[in-house]
């Protein structure tokens, strides 16, 4: 995956951008950055040998220092023409390139003593599932070593140190972040920004953890209310349900009385609130998630409206018995399934499927319910 998103001022990265600095003569001396840069990786990455894995590598330059160095290295990028330009210049070192998503990397079920990122994390949809799966290809003791900022005076982008490490800390058993703004050597000159690299190392492995989001069916007679998400970086553009994640401390019933008066402006009481459905899903190339499914009627709390229009482009009342298809899919499913008596349902998307409702992609997988104590085993 290659980035570009830098103040168009700033001349950074020049190890990765520019056919001007894309040496495939490595028998041309290194400048000022590229010097930098190695030395950087050497306090970075573990001692070599090293299985590295280089994640939106660009033409290769950070694949390139830490090839030098001794490391196994394993490039991966999303655009062909990057990927090749990347094989050129790591031409002899026993460096493999690939063509594939920074998120999902094409590595099957291989690990690795480093994961190294540059400049990648802040344009992805969820950076802190990203974290997650970079954190699973690594062996106890690998290190994921982040490079990241909040880039550019005139429009910034990108992500500040505390929400990695925030994100990191459940994940990896020691975290470091190094300030990287006062090297202009790194940059090819002086910034102003933030600039910062974050070296996680992760121990062994965690227990599974899971983000536990809420969902709010509001009925009118045969209807349910849906919502249009729109500038969210994430299914825009399609209907959902008006819903949200539970935040630290709170339990379902809270966070869905929460979301529903953050989206819709309904005021609920607990007493307003039955439980429809609980689904466990997982998006495509995502983490999975488990998701409560709660039911309210027209009326309770109030008259719903759109309290959140930079994110919801129009709210509007759809046949629960004639749902759109332009619906994020795992919504849809779980409305199909409430409308069907389904309570438990998995729903999985494979890595390629479309965030979108697929009628003919058949996700979704109804899971018996207990008959309770009573019923003596087999018996019908």
């Amino acid at each position: 995956m290659t980035i570009d998103r830098t103040d168009r001022t700033d001349r950074t990265d020049r190890t990765d951008r520019t056919d001007r600095t894309d040496r495939t003569d490595r028998t041309v001396p290194r400048d000022h950055t590229e010097t930098a840069w190695a030395e950087r990786l050497a306090q970075w990455l573990p001692p070599a040998p090293a299985d590295v894995l280089g994640l939106g590598c660009g033409t290769g330059g950070l694949a390139l220092l830490a090839a030098e160095r001794g490391h196994r290295v394993t490039a991966v990028d999303s655009e062909p023409r990057m990927s090749e330009r990347a094989r050129a210049r790591l031409a002899g070192t026993g460096a493999e390139v690939l063509v594939g998503e920074a998120s999902r990397p094409p590595v099957g079920g291989r690990r690795f003593d480093a994961v190294l990122v540059r400049h990648v994390l802040g344009a992805l949809p969820d950076p802190e599932a990203a974290l997650r799966h970079w954190c699973s290809l690594l062996r106890p003791g690998g290190r994921l070593v982040l490079v990241e900022g909040v880039r550019g005076e005139r429009s910034p982008v990108g992500l500040p140190a505390a929400r990695l490490t925030r994100a990191l800390a459940p994940l990896a058993g020691r975290v470091h972040t190094e300030s990287l703004s006062s090297d202009a050597r790194l940059w090819g000159g002086p910034v102003t920004d933030e600039r910062y690299a974050l070296v996680a190392v992760v121990d062994g492995p965690r227990r599974h953890r899971e983000v536990v989001d809420v969902h709010l069916i509001v009925r009118r007679g045969g209807e349910v209310l849906l919502a249009r998400r729109a500038n969210t970086g994430y299914a825009d553009g399609l209907l959902h349900a008006p819903s949200g994640h539970t935040e630290d401390g709170e339990d379902v019933r809270e966070a869905v009385i929460r979301e529903a008066e953050e989206e819709v402006g309904l005021r609920l009481a607990p007493d307003d609130l039955r439980v429809a459905l609980v689904m466990q899903h997982r998006g495509p190339g995502t983490a999975p998630r488990i998701g409560w499914f709660f039911e309210a009627d027209h009326g309770a709390g109030g008259t719903p409206v759109n309290c959140e229009p930079d994110k919801c482009s129009e709210l509007g009342w759809y046949a629960l018995d004639a749902l759109p298809d332009d619906m994020v899919a795992y919504c849809r499913a779980g409305l199909d399934a409430y409308r069907a008596g389904e309570r438990f349902v998995l729903h999985w998307h494979e890595d390629d499927d479309p965030i979108a409702y697929d009628p003919k992609s058949g996700r979704a997988v109804p899971l018996p319910v207990s008959g309770g104590a009573g019923d003596a085993p087999g018996q019908v």
